[in-house]
């Protein structure tokens, strides 16, 4: 029953380069406000800036210095270890600051999630060892140690290895620049940015030494050489006037979205279709690199996304006229390479242009490693083709995996197996776990489209199916057949096709992006659970938030006065939230912690807040929130009665109708204590 999945092919070495990208830009963007607010100060108050200020100007130094590598070693710490791991990581970003004269970017991102791993793994040591009433003072006493330790080595060692490279970068890019070399380096971005290795590039080598170049002489052309939006909208510009079939019709709303949005990754399903289409990204890259060394102009600081608008906001006050030639120029010459290649090249025979668009669309997800939040504005459709297989043999095991363990999979496993029963089989078992307890033991494996990626390793046997809303997906029916054709004699006895069956089946399923893997509770009990875990105190009828972030909140803190979960675990919330949604559709979402997070959980506790109005949650409206904490399987019956009503229409409206706290109770099977 072995099969094969989308994401296997993703075990190379661009992968991992993908994956490193990805890091590093973890570490850059979340700070992205803090260099446009330096580059704001800097354009403003220098001697040379537009309202020069002596006194205001004391601020750039000091960001640039201290501000932004500090920013940059916490969150990378905490990428690694939470707040604590941030903490330490930034103590020990101190060090590499100190140690040198330039701005320690290079130096934080390395020496931030360096520390914070490192914290991790001697926390690992004494866990579970400490006796009761000293692990606060262990933890203390053990991050400081470590912490001074790592910022002397930082200040020692690591601060002038980075100076070290950084000059050495430096007399790269200005021999580069001396030799009107600079322009070739879009030989080597443009591809990269078609296949998702810009992010290694551009924040680990351009942004850091872009920034030091800006400190240094108030701009730097480092930060438009991936940035600058001209190739991209010149290639869309060419489908919309020389394309055909979908691709024409798409190309003029792709453009805007690319140009004025920044969100360049709309055009590579476009060069995907017709590759020697990169010959225009690349000849426009160097007409607009070439224009910026001519005139000499730069940006103070990076543009991000590559949006027009914030390509000019970051724009220094001698460059507007070398910016605007670059883009135009490069627009131009992109356009012009892109018009050929369409009227000279055809469609291949037996394809349309809409199917070419499509398998293009594919390829660039699957290289990206999740499905990408604009390819259905390019193809119509964000659902994967094809249908769900006939295995080799019956399907017995069924498991939803998610991050926790602890909700969303609980939901989406108490929705398909009242499926199941209902279609009439209920022998076949439909449990939930997190992806870090998955073994090689089951017949389907079900994941958020962006945890797939993670299940498959462990799970190389089962047939994957990829889903984007636990609530209703339309995969459910698919897998209802699946069993229906694997758990009948006819299905049984084909053998022979399933190999190929499931490989279809596999590659429906949307390649995904890693989450964090962690443990998993125990399948939902179809009994009365335990009382006390929704309780009237917990539910709101009308929440006062009116963001995602604020909801996640009010709903935490219904958990946190009812003592079930104590502050770490709201936060924790969040970062569950960050990693992947917990919106399971229905207007329903279910944020809840990591499973890192669940010494931070007294006991089990389920609050439920309903927001008529709405909110946006991740693009998707959302009515009712369900805070969950659970400790083993206690919480899931709560859930599953939650999960039966919300795949009910008519139960759904009646919680929207509904006007006193009991008709929530009573719509939910309430345990009351």
């Amino acid at each position: 029953m072995a099969t094969e999945t989308v994401a296997k092919p993703r075990t190379s070495v661009r992968v991992g380069i993908q994956k490193f990208g990805t890091f590093l830009s973890g570490m850059i963007m979340p700070n992205m406000g803090a260099f446009i607010a330096w580059g704001i100060i800097t354009a403003l108050f220098i001697p040379a800036g537009f309202l020069p200020n002596e006194e205001l100007g004391k601020l750039v130094g000091p960001m640039i210095t201290y501000l932004l590598p500090l920013l940059i070693g916490y969150t990378g710490g905490r990428m690694v270890y939470g707040v604590r791991g941030g903490v330490v990581g930034a103590v020990a970003t101190t060090g590499v600051i100190v140690g040198t004269d330039i701005p320690m970017f290079i130096g934080a991102m390395m020496l931030g999630p360096l520390t914070a791993w490192l914290m991790m793994k001697l926390d690992k040591i004494w866990e579970g060892r400490v006796k009761p009433g000293f692990e606060m003072l262990i933890d203390n006493f053990s991050a400081g140690i470590l912490a001074a330790g790592m910022a002397v080595v930082g200040m020692l060692v690591v601060g002038p290895v980075v100076k070290a490279f950084s000059a050495g970068a430096s007399a790269v890019v200005e021999f580069l620049v001396i030799n009107g070399l600079l322009p070739f380096t879009s030989i080597f971005i443009e591809p990269a940015k078609v296949l998702f290795l810009n992010n290694a590039v551009n924040h680990g080598i351009l942004t850091p030494l872009g920034t030091q170049q800006a400190l240094e002489e108030g701009k730097s052309i480092l930060f438009l050489l991936e940035a600058n939006p001209g190739p991209g909208f010149g290639i869309l510009l060419a489908y919309s006037i020389f394309g055909t079939g979908l691709a024409k019709a798409s190309a003029p709303g792709a453009a805007l979205i690319q140009f004025v949005g920044g969100i360049h990754e709309i055009y590579f399903p476009y060069v995907l279709m017709k590759p020697i289409m990169i010959l225009a990204a690349i000849g426009g890259g160097m007409t607009g690199i070439f224009t910026l060394v001519v005139t000499g102009a730069g940006l103070r600081s990076p543009a991000a996304p590559g949006s027009i608008i914030a390509v000019y906001a970051a724009t220094a006050r001698d460059s507007y006229v070398g910016v605007t030639l670059s883009v135009l120029f490069a627009t131009t010459v992109s356009f012009l390479i892109a018009s050929v290649i369409l009227k000279a090249s055809k469609t291949p025979v037996g394809a349309t242009e809409e199917e070419a668009l499509g398998a293009a669309t594919a390829r660039m997800e699957e290289m990206k490693g999740k499905k990408s939040s604009v390819s259905s504005l390019l193809t119509g459709s964000g659902a994967a083709a094809g249908g769900v297989a006939v295995l080799a043999g019956p399907v017995k095991n069924i498991v939803f995996a998610c991050d926790a363990g602890m909700g969303s999979s609980a939901m989406g496993a108490s929705v398909l197996r009242n499926k199941i029963k209902a279609a009439g089989f209920p022998d076949v078992k439909v449990t939930n776990s997190a992806i870090a307890n998955l073994s090689d033991t089951y017949d389907v494996v079900i994941t958020h489209q962006d945890l797939t990626e993670r299940a498959t390793p462990a799970t190389a046997s089962a047939v994957h199916v990829s889903v984007d809303n636990f609530m209703n997906s339309p995969k459910y029916d698919e897998i209802v057949e699946l069993v229906r054709s694997s758990n009948t004699e006819i299905g049984a006895d084909a053998p022979a096709a399933a190999p190929a069956a499931a490989s279809a089946a596999t590659a429906a399923a949307a390649p995904a992006a890693a989450g964090a893997a962690t443990p998993a509770a125990p399948e939902a009990p179809e009994e009365t659970g335990p009382a006390g875990i929704l309780v009237a105190e917990s539910v709101v009828l009308n929440g006062t938030a009116t963001t995602r972030d604020a909801a996640i909140d009010e709903a935490g803190r219904l958990l946190l006065d009812r003592g079930a979960v104590d502050a770490g675990y709201l936060d924790a919330m969040h970062e569950r939230e960050e990693s992947v949604s917990t919106y399971m559709g229905s207007y329903l979402a279910i944020p809840h912690g990591t499973n890192a997070a669940k010494d931070h959980i007294m006991k089990s506790a389920v609050s439920v807040i309903r927001y008529p109005n709405g909110i946006d949650w991740n693009g998707k409206e959302v009515k009712f929130v369900v805070g969950v904490a659970g400790i083993n399987n206690e919480h899931l019956h709560i859930l599953s009665s939650i999960a039966k009503v919300f795949t009910n229409k008519a139960q759904v409206a009646q919680l929207e109708a509904a006007t006193t706290v009991e008709e929530v109770l009573d719509l939910f099977g309430k345990v009351n204590s």
